[in-house]
């Protein structure tokens, strides 16, 4: 009896174990649409294969019912105004085409620094808001991301070379709402975590900063200086800064509304109390500045601002930008200027 009642339990583990090892057999491979399985790369981290299980996805795009097959490698981005967006996602290798030339972009400043480092391959594919198409080809992205708009003219070239994703640049309000921007971006490469962690990340930052300045005294005006012009930043543009970001108080005048180009006379009119100058040329400081004549006059030196000490230097291209990474900058820079 008791070498009977010995096998039967050597019967019943075996068994057990033979189950166990099937059905974790099983749960190594993965069903795809077709009804195929297929296992992950044994290299695979876990964020890696989950990644992977999040395509194919489909994304409804301004070019229509948009099917991504695999996890995207090689992007490519032909939107000038995309590039702060793209690159807080985790990708090994992305394609950019910049709102200027590359020595005269952002991507070398202590902002962008640790989100260009993170990509094994960075290639320019446009400069100067314009795609370079040959670059593009020799690039060979595996997704491109383009807009409605600003690419109106490339789509049926871009979609003959890889996956297009057409964004809708009104619906999505690309130059006032990067949050929408980039929520969209993590849809479309399957990293909406991403997204999130960092729109989470700067909502709490913009909290804190409003929060130091709701004691801030006076008017403040932000200044786009350029070589040959000054431009005002506008209150619809600016949101940050004005009412639904810092709560800072602008001029009272029509033309905070949209901004518009400034002259010495203009700057004196508005008269804020605190000037936020956005400089061009701000990690070149001996190129240079429209305001270099203007400092030398009396109307400058009248001004409420520089009489009282409250003029304050900042990166233009970053602070008066429209992506994350320039709004992030910009709101520590403004933080660090007015929270005396």
């Amino acid at each position: 009896m008791k070498a009977r009642h010995t096998t039967s339990w050597s019967v019943f583990f075996t068994g057990m174990i033979s189950l166990l090892l099937l059905l974790s057999a099983c749960s190594s491979n993965t069903q795809s649409a077709d009804g195929k399985t297929s296992s992950p790369p044994s290299n695979a981290t876990g964020q890696e294969a989950a990644g992977s299980a999040a395509f194919p996805r489909t994304i409804e795009a301004a070019n229509g019912s948009i099917v991504i097959k695999e996890k995207p490698e090689r992007v490519a981005v032909v939107h000038w105004g995309y590039v702060d967006s793209i690159l807080l996602f985790d990708l090994k290798s992305v394609g950019l085409a910049l709102p200027f030339t590359k020595n005269d972009s952002s991507l070398g400043t202590d902002t962008y620094k640790p989100y260009v480092d993170k990509h094994k391959e960075l290639a320019i594919v446009g400069e100067n808001t314009t795609v370079n198409m040959e670059a593009l080809l020799e690039y060979a992205p595996d997704l491109i991301i383009a807009g409605n708009a600003t690419n109106t003219q490339l789509t049926d070239q871009l979609e003959k070379i890889a996956t297009t994703v057409v964004i809708n640049e009104a619906d999505t309000d690309v130059w006032s709402n990067w949050p929408a921007l980039v929520t969209k971006f993590g849809a479309i490469l399957g990293q909406e975590d991403v997204a999130e962690q960092f729109i989470t990340g700067y909502q709490t930052k913009l909290q804190d900063a409003r929060e130091k300045l709701a004691d801030v005294e006076g008017t403040v005006a932000f200044l786009q200086v350029r070589n040959n012009a000054v431009w005002l930043g506008g209150t619809n543009f600016l949101t940050p800064y004005y009412d639904e970001g810092l709560g800072l108080k602008a001029p009272d005048s029509p033309v905070m509304t949209e901004g518009a180009e400034l002259t010495l006379e203009g700057l004196s009119a508005l008269n804020p109390d605190h000037l936020i100058l956005g400089y061009f040329n701000y990690d070149n400081p001996s190129a240079a500045s429209l305001t270099d004549e203007w400092e030398k006059t009396d109307v400058w030196k009248s001004l409420k601002a520089v009489k009282n000490g409250q003029t304050y230097a900042v990166n233009g291209a970053l602070a008066m930008g429209y992506g994350p990474l320039g709004n992030s900058y910009g709101i520590e820079a403004v933080l660090e200027a007015l929270d005396k």
